[in-house]
C-alpha cells in the first residue's frame, strides 16, 4: 500500500471531542508527527494509543518534512497533529502538506475540532460570510487595516496580554461594532463575552483574561456613497504615480495619517475606476 499523510485535528480543550476517525488513524499510522510530544502523549494515553512520535514544529519543519516525505514514499502512513485543533490553522503543517503534494504523496484531511469555528458560532454574529485572520498583527497600522477590512465577520486569535490594546483600537475605529471575546473554549472555565467594542474595551481595560482567546468581530459598516475620501488619499495617489506599490504605500500613508491602509487602498482603486 502506498504511503500517505493523514491530517488529524485534535481537541482544543476537552479530550472527549476527538473523533473516532482520528483515533483510528492514530492507531494505524506508522508514525505520528506532532507539535509537542508531551501534549500529544496525553491524548494517546487517554485512549490507549501507542505509536512512534516524531517532533514536528516551526523550528524543524523543513528538515522534518523532507524526512517524512521519504518515509511516505517508501510506503509509511504519517498522521499529522498539532497541540490542539486543525493543523496548519495557525499551527505547523503547511510545509509538510506542500511537500507531499509536490512529491505526489496522497493527503487525507479528517474533520474535527476548530477553535475558529467554535468561536464563530458561539459569538452569535453572522456566520454566512466570514474570514479568519490568524493571530492579530502587533503593528498598529497593520492591526487597523485588518480590523477595517471588509469581508464579513472576522475571527482572529489574540494573546491575553494584548487583548486590551486590540479592543481599544476597535473601540476607536467603531465603538458600536459588535464583537465577542471567547476564552478557553470547551474547557472547564469557558467564557464567551458579547457586547459592543466600547463595552468590551472598558471591561478588559484593567482585566487581563487567562488562557487562550479567540476574538470575533462583526463586519465593519459599509462606507456610504458620498462619504468623504480618507485623509491621505491624495498623497497616496502621488506616491503611486511616482512608482510606489499601492498597498505598501497605503500602509505608510495610513501609519502617518492615522487611518486605515485598507480603506486608503480601496479609495484609490475607486478613484481609478471613476477615471
Amino acid at each position: 500500500m502506498s504511503g500517505r499523510l493523514i491530517v488529524c485535528p485534535t481537541p482544543i480543550g476537552n479530550l472527549e471531542d476527538v473523533t473516532l476517525r482520528v483515533l483510528s488513524a492514530l492507531r494505524e499510522a506508522d508514525v505520528i508527527a506532532c507539535e509537542d510530544t508531551r501534549r500529544t502523549r496525553v491524548l494517546l494515553e487517554r485512549y490507549g494509543v501507542a505509536g512512534e512520535l516524531v517532533p514536528y514544529h516551526e523550528h524543524n519543519e523543513r528538515r522534518r518534512a523532507a524526512e517524512l516525505v521519504e518515509r511516505m514514499r517508501s510506503g509509511a502512513s504519517v498522521a499529522l497533529v498539532s497541540d490542539a485543533g486543525m493543523p496548519l490553522v495557525s499551527d505547523p503543517g503547511y510545509v509538510l502538506v506542500r511537500a507531499c503534494v509536490a512529491a505526489g504523496v496522497a493527503v487525507d484531511v479528517l474533520p474535527g475540532p476548530s477553535a475558529a469555528l467554535a468561536a464563530l458560532v458561539a459569538s452569535a454574529l453572522p456566520a454566512d460570510r466570514w474570514r479568519f485572520a490568524g493571530y492579530l498583527p502587533r503593528r498598529d497600522s497593520e492591526l487597523r487595516a485588518v480590523l477595517s477590512e471588509p469581508g464579513g465577520t472576522l475571527v482572529a486569535f489574540e494573546s491575553p496580554h494584548r487583548l486590551a490594546a486590540a479592543l481599544a483600537v476597535l473601540a476607536e475605529l467603531d465603538p458600536d461594532r459588535p464583537l465577542a471575546v471567547c476564552r478557553e473554549l470547551t474547557k472547564v472555565h469557558e467564557e464567551v463575552v458579547r457586547g459592543s467594542a466600547r463595552e468590551l474595551a472598558e471591561r478588559y481595560a484593567d482585566e487581563r483574561p487567562r488562557g487562550e482567546v479567540a476574538l470575533v468581530v462583526g463586519a465593519p459598516p459599509e462606507r456610504a456613497a458620498g462619504d468623504s475620501e480618507p485623509a491621505g488619499l491624495d498623497a497616496l495617489a502621488r506616491l503611486v504615480q511616482a512608482g510606489a506599490r499601492p498597498r505598501a504605500a497605503a500602509s505608510v500613508v495610513a501609519e502617518l495619517a492615522g487611518g486605515s491602509a485598507n480603506r486608503l487602498y480601496r479609495a484609490l482603486v475607486e478613484r481609478r475606476e471613476k477615471g
